[in-house]
Order: structure tokens, then sequence, then C-alpha cells
């Protein structure tokens, strides 16, 4: 792995293993998701210029008015998917800067990710190949669609926060699947992380985190 990839000074192997023990002391018991947080570069994921912040427990900005998210949260919600088990397979709605599917690449067999800024998908798949994440398969798609030819899918992970929780999202939900998602709006302040469980008779609701995520847009950006 070349040194860009490795990091050095306040990019480095040690920068990381301080993050990951601020993540343990905020709550994260999950050690596989513990340890690939250490041993993904976040700074990857972000412009050179924020390199040194990339282990900060901070969102950052990424462009086009997006966010990487606060380490704590991928962390978090990964921790919350993974919880009854790794499924074979994850839809993540919103790529972003591609570091959550690249975490969730290195738990999961398969990682479906949809992004609706072309420019940021771009990125993220570069991202993806410097780091020989093949199992990610991504797409030039408005998110609230999802990815209907691969479902049902046993876990879903949306980034971005929709004002309802879209049916085409719930569809796609296998039988006794996760879906984790930010719901509300930002200006409000009154956006809250749930966990969508479904079951044979319907789909049951748990309130978890309060949570301050970019709102689920509708249409695809070139």
């Amino acid at each position: 792995m070349n040194n860009h990839i490795q990091g050095i000074g306040m990019t480095s192997q040690r920068t990381r293993d301080r993050l990951v023990q601020r993540l343990r002391d905020e709550g994260i018991r999950n050690e596989r998701v513990l340890q690939v947080m250490r041993t993904t570069p976040r700074h990857l994921f972000i412009d050179e210029a924020l390199a040194h912040r990339a282990y900060e427990d901070t969102a950052l900005p990424i462009g086009q008015g997006q966010t990487i998210s606060q380490p704590y949260i991928v962390a978090r919600m990964t921790e919350i998917l993974v919880e009854n088990g790794i499924p074979d397979k994850v839809l993540e709605v919103g790529t972003g800067s591609g570091y959550q599917s690249a975490v969730l690449a290195r738990l999961v067999p398969r990682v479906y990710t949809v992004e609706r800024i072309n420019a940021l998908l771009a990125r993220a798949r570069e991202c993806h190949r410097a780091l020989r994440l093949h199992n990610i398969y991504a797409k030039h798609s408005d998110g609230s669609w999802g990815w209907p030819e691969n479902a049902p899918y046993p876990a879903i992970m949306v980034t971005a926060a929709p004002q309802h929780v879209p049916d085409s999202l719930l569809e796609q939900l296998s039988v006794g699947g996760r879906m984790v998602i930010p719901v509300g709006t930002s200006t409000s302040g009154t956006q809250k992380l749930k966990l969508i469980t479904r079951t044979a008779g319907g789909f049951e609701e748990q309130t978890l985190n309060a949570v301050h995520f970019v709102p689920l847009l509708d249409g695809s950006v070139r």
C-alpha cells in the first residue's frame, strides 16, 4: 500500500488508532466495525486540503453541498445494520464520498450503492478502485428509487434524510431485513435516526439517535 493510502503525519495509522479509541469511548462496541474503521483511510475520501482533519470525529464538506459523515455516525449506523449478523448484501442510498461504502464493503460480501450526483459518484469509484474494493456496485440514480433490480435486501442504509421513509425503499427490504435511515428536516432540528425492521406482518420502527444529515433530494444530477 503506497504512502498516500497508508497515510503519514495527521493521516497516519496512529491518528486512526486514536479515532477508534474515541469511538470506543463513545459507545461503539462491535470489534469488527472498529477494526474496519481503524484500517479504512478516510483521508482518501476528502479533498487534500482537509486531509489533516480526516480523523477528527466530525463531518467535513466534500463539494456539491454534501458532506462526509462524522466517523461516529458511520460506525454507529454500520454497527446497527450488522447487529444481528452480517448480511449477504446491503443497499446504500447516497454514496457521497464513498467512505461509508468502503466501510461496508470490508464487512459485507456485496454493497449496492446509488448516488444522484454523478461527479461525487465518479470520485467515489476512483477511491474504491484505489482500495481494490471490487465488491461495490455503484449506480448514478435518484436514491429514493433504491435499486429494485437487486432487491430484496436484508439490509438498507440511507445516508441522507427524507421527511418520510420512501415506500419504494420499504418495498425493497426483505422480511427480517433492517433499514437504518435518518428521517426529518435539518432546519427544524428534529432529525432522528430510525431502525426499521420488516416483519411478516409489516414494519417495526425504533427511534435511535438525534442526527443531522443533508436532505434526501429527488432527481439525479450530472
